[in-house]
């Protein structure tokens, strides 16, 4: 766990406070400033930011990390506007808890972080893969339409020619769907 505060004295009792609730805090930062670099060099799991006040770069410090290295963040700050907890959600905090962090509430909020960052990633992967594939069809209908236009096939005959060049050249279909409208 990388925990991130800026008061010392607060960042030790919370760093005892998440030791007690069974974490290892791999490191303590002063800053969310790069961040996701932070994270590579710590292989920290989780973070937790305790902040006063999030500002606008602490987010985008989030939203970079959310990007390039996702890992789940909980957010305690002192204050809760609706706007800034938007801002904090879509930059990719898990959780954001109003009023800091009390030694409590610790092992709770983290595990739920924990498991809706686990269920959002989730979702996003589905979502990606889903992408990928409509668009894999889409390129595949694409140059079946043009091998038929081009060549006078039918249909099924334009995908068994993909299909057949795919198998002779152990590539997938849509690599050679691509080909074909790469090259027309």
């Amino acid at each position: 766990m990388l925990l991130v505060d800026a008061d010392s004295e607060r960042a030790a009792l919370v760093s005892a406070g998440l030791v007690a609730a069974g974490y290892e805090v791999v490191a303590l930062s002063p800053d969310t400033d790069d961040l996701t670099r932070q994270v590579r060099e710590t292989q920290a799991e989780v973070i937790v930011c305790d902040l006063d006040d999030p500002s606008r770069d602490q987010l985008e410090s989030m939203r970079a990390l959310n990007r390039n290295e996702p890992r789940p963040v909980v957010l305690f700050a002192s204050r809760g506007e609706p706007d800034q907890i938007e801002a904090a959600l879509e930059a990719g905090v898990a959780a954001y808890v109003v009023e800091g962090l009390a030694p409590a509430r610790v092992r709770p909020v983290v595990e739920v972080a924990i498991r809706r960052f686990r269920a959002h990633h989730a979702l996003r992967q589905e979502l990606e893969a889903t992408r990928a594939t409509l668009e894999a069809r889409s390129v595949i209908e694409r140059a079946k339409a043009h091998l038929m236009e081009t060549r006078r096939l039918t249909e099924d005959a334009a995908y068994r020619r993909l299909r057949r060049s795919a198998m002779d050249r152990g590539q997938r279909i849509v690599d050679v769907a691509r080909e074909i409208m790469n090259n027309k």
